[in-house]
């Protein structure tokens, strides 16, 4: 795809997400192009700006291009043994550790037509029975394909579409009603339907059991990694979550652990660093997640006020906007101070000048320190500082402001004579040091390099093995389609032998010669009774001009009268002399009367010729 395609192309996505709240930006972008792509060819449209002007004319196109896009491919019980070691090893385990009254929580994330949501409500029911589980299962499924979720609250499947469900289970389960089997009622009351945006909706919470299958796949890395964060932050920490067959997570260990790989089955990693922490917390939208966060930060604020060291935080406008305890004692800062410019209090040029070394750090965007600053004390002491102002970063990039540490060096700095000699003793101990850790720093980058290599040979199979099970769900999809236009020709092709047999029935039971001729004088049909009287079969009579036929009926007698009747006469009768096949001659009553095509078009004739008693 060329530069000026793929701006194109943008300008469609862009457009679908203002106009429609679809944002598609986080979708694997070669698997859209080609869904797209798909419903362009059945409008018969080759550019993407061509269809773009299509769909600002039609606003219901968006109906079909979101079918289109979002492949609906999904299964009672897809991929059977997962499912059995989900019955069999997960849910005992997921049980076992809630109270006899306590809820079970589920969501079945992109749920499509409802198949993996029921399939999750029939095996907790064979699990805790359906009483227990009517009194204490809660099933969330979502999707953001409206009418797939309109076709899953129904719970109205048809034969085929359920031949997967084992056959007790089918009985115990399903009722049929007409030509369709619906979930029973009083389970289906359990499982809640809701329309859900995995890229943009906050997750929901408190969750035991998360399954969203070849879902994932379908998004880029970005939009996976956020997918992820709401996930682990919707599960309780001994939550398990179910994914396809394409799907690996070998990128987000420090989120969740293989319970079993084979089957795409993971647990919570719940001991996440506070950076991890922080990066769930603000991406989930909840609540009770900013109140946890909140706490967060007061816990931040008690330990710095307990840290030994003084500290101040001062931001990008030059204010005070934190000093911790420490701070506060030693240089006389009062919580009113906080707030203030720097410039304002003694602290920002006694003991050391800091505007000038702030405006050096903002330049450098390095720390700085600066060693053995002397400060004089009220008693008369000496006291020796190292003052370090740090840049704080956000992303390593955007400046927030910069932190000022005061360490009390003054012990330190009266053993200096003796840590100097010292040192220089040491000086050759070191060098040998630094050779040897050179060497291991080269052997480390070494396997850090090869590490790096494997991890994106890993990533590029993970990418090819998801784009290969997207189009597999693709021709899937597109398989289902050319099966049902395989039964409608089926049928029709039914209908139309059955309307041929019953024409040719009529046919055969007239006692009377009858020949069906088009237009151009060429023979349709000539039945039973036609080959009895003049000796010819049909299969040597069919398609030949009518007028060309030897027979012992003058058949030139009948062109004026076939014309007339072409030409707008109903109903034409003639009497002429004839000779049958066994050469006896009788008079013949030949009857003319229109053939009525589609629309009340005439398109041929129809004679009767029978003979006359004299």
């Amino acid at each position: 795809m060329s530069n000026e395609e793929d701006k194109v192309f943008t300008t469609l996505l862009d457009y679908l997400k203002r106009t429609r709240g679809f944002d598609f930006t986080g979708y694997k972008r070669s698997s859209l192009q080609r869904r797209i792509c798909k419903q362009m060819q059945l409008r018969e449209i080759e550019s993407f700006g061509d269809y773009l002007d299509y769909l600002e004319v039609h606003p219901d196109e968006f109906l079909e291009l979101l079918n289109t896009i979002l492949i609906n491919v999904t299964a009672f019980f897809r991929d059977a043994a997962a499912w059995h070691y989900l019955q069999q090893q997960v849910l005992p385990q997921i049980i076992s550790h809630k109270t006899a009254d306590e809820p079970i929580r589920v969501w079945s994330a992109g749920c499509a037509s409802g198949e993996e949501a029921y399939t999750l409500a029939m095996i907790l029911a064979e699990t805790l029975g359906a009483k227990e589980f009517r009194q204490r299962v809660k099933i969330y499924a979502t999707d953001v394909d409206e009418e797939a979720l309109t076709h899953a609250r129904q719970a109205s499947y048809t034969q085929q579409a359920i031949v997967s469900v084992p056959m007790e289970l089918r009985e115990k389960y399903f009722e049929p009603v007409g030509n369709s089997q619906v979930f029973r009622a009083d389970l289906r009351r359990v499982v809640i339907f809701g329309r859900h945006d995995l890229v943009q909706d906050a997750p929901i919470s408190r969750l035991d059991l998360l399954v969203c299958r070849n879902t994932l796949m379908y998004f880029n890395a970005d939009a996976q990694a956020r997918i992820l964060a709401r996930l682990h932050f919707a599960l309780n920490p001994t939550g398990v979550l179910f994914l396809g067959k394409a799907e690996m997570l070998l990128t987000h260990t420090n989120l969740f652990t293989p319970l079993s790989l084979q089957h795409r089955i993971f647990t919570k990693v719940t001991k996440v660093n506070i950076r991890d922490r922080l990066l769930v917390l603000s991406q989930t939208g909840d609540e009770e997640g900013s109140k946890r966060l909140a706490v967060h930060v007061q816990l931040r604020e008690a330990a710095l006020n307990a840290m030994p060291l003084a500290q101040l935080v001062v931001d990008c406008a030059g204010n005070l906007v934190m000093a911790n305890q420490s701070a506060r004692v030693m240089f006389g800062i009062s919580l009113q101070n906080i707030g203030s410019p720097l410039r304002d209090l003694e602290i920002s040029y006694r003991p050391v000048e800091l505007r000038s070394r702030i405006e050096q750090v903002y330049s450098d965007r390095h720390p700085l320190v600066i060693s053995d600053v002397v400060r004089n004390l009220p008693d008369g002491n000496i006291q020796y500082l190292d003052v370090q102002l740090t840049p704080l970063q956000e992303n390593g990039n955007d400046l927030l402001g910069i932190a000022i540490t005061f360490t009390d060096v003054t012990s330190y700095h009266n053993l200096q004579t003796e840590l100097q000699r010292a040192n220089q003793e040491l000086e050759t101990a070191n060098e040998e040091l630094q050779s040897s850790n050179e060497e291991l720093e080269t052997t480390n980058e070494e396997l850090q390099s090869t590490n790096e290599e494997l991890e994106t040979t890993n990533e590029e199979l993970q990418s090819t093995n998801e784009e290969l099970e997207t189009m597999n769900e693709e021709l899937q999809s597109t398989n289902e389609e050319l099966q049902t236009i395989n039964d409608e020709l089926r049928q029709r092709t039914q209908e139309l032998n059955q309307l041929n047999a019953f024409l040719q029935s009529i046919l055969t039971s007239i006692q009377a010669g009858v020949v069906v001729i088009d237009l151009q004088f060429n023979i349709l049909s000539w039945n039973k009774e036609t080959e009895n009287l003049w000796g010819l079969r049909t299969e040597e009579v069919k398609g030949q001009s009518f007028f060309n036929l030897d027979i012992g009926l003058p058949v030139s007698e009948l062109r004026e009268a076939i014309r007339t009747c072409i030409a707008g006469e109903n109903h034409i009768e003639l009497v002429i002399d004839a000779t049958n096949r066994r050469g006896r001659s009788f008079r013949c009553r030949v009857t003319c009367n229109p053939l009525i095509g589609i629309a009340g078009k005439r398109d041929g004739v129809i004679l009767v010729m029978e003979e006359v008693e004299v």
